[in-house]
């Protein structure tokens, strides 16, 4: 790995609703997600209305996480479980780079996970079981109907890119960020 770069923009959140999100085909893709890996409390589906979430507040700071592959590491070829074993690395780095957003929170704020939600090793959703930490545990704006993909590539200039046929992608990028400026 050659650099973790930071990437924050803060954005009105009236215009980020406006145009990137749509929860009602974004949460269809996360339940499918979960049907193959596993449920997940951060991910849909709720018992709340996800446009109150996005209401609650004026701006989002949008806050990623590319990391970058250093030359060696992209010119070798990977056996599936060799890469599987190191995207789940990079998975739960997702843990401590979510401490910077937590920081960041206050009683007027609300913190957006780095994507689906990994403190747990199985999610107790998977078993009807109550969230074992709720303190932690944040929604991401993809679990809220946001269109990531989309986002960074306008905001960013950035491709969310996958690693496939054994091969790392050039950089992988995690999502998150800070929805702020509580309206009263």
């Amino acid at each position: 790995m050659s650099e973790i770069k930071k990437l924050t923009a803060d954005v009105d959140v009236v215009e980020f609703y406006e145009k990137y999100v749509d929860f009602d085909e974004v949460s269809k893709l996360c339940i499918e997600e979960q049907e193959m890996l596993g449920y997940n409390w951060n991910y849909p589906p709720f018992e709340f209305d996800v446009a109150d979430v996005w209401n609650s507040y004026d701006k989002l700071k949008i806050i990623a996480f590319k990391i970058d592959f250093s030359e060696e590491e992209l010119a070798h070829t990977f056996e599936e479980k060799e890469l599987e074993f190191i995207l789940k690395r990079f998975e739960r780095m997702k843990v401590k780079l979510m401490n910077e957003i937590y920081m960041l929170e206050d009683e007027n704020s609300l913190g957006l996970f780095l994507g689906k939600c990994n403190l747990c090793m199985r999610c107790t959703r998977e078993f009807n079981m109550p969230c074992k930490m709720p303190f932690k545990m944040r929604y991401s704006l993809e679990s809220l109907g946001g269109k990531v993909d989309e986002c960074i590539n306008d905001i960013f200039g950035y491709e969310i890119k996958y690693a496939h046929d054994g091969k790392l992608p050039e950089y992988i990028i995690f999502v998150g960020g800070l929805l702020y400026d509580k309206n009263r």
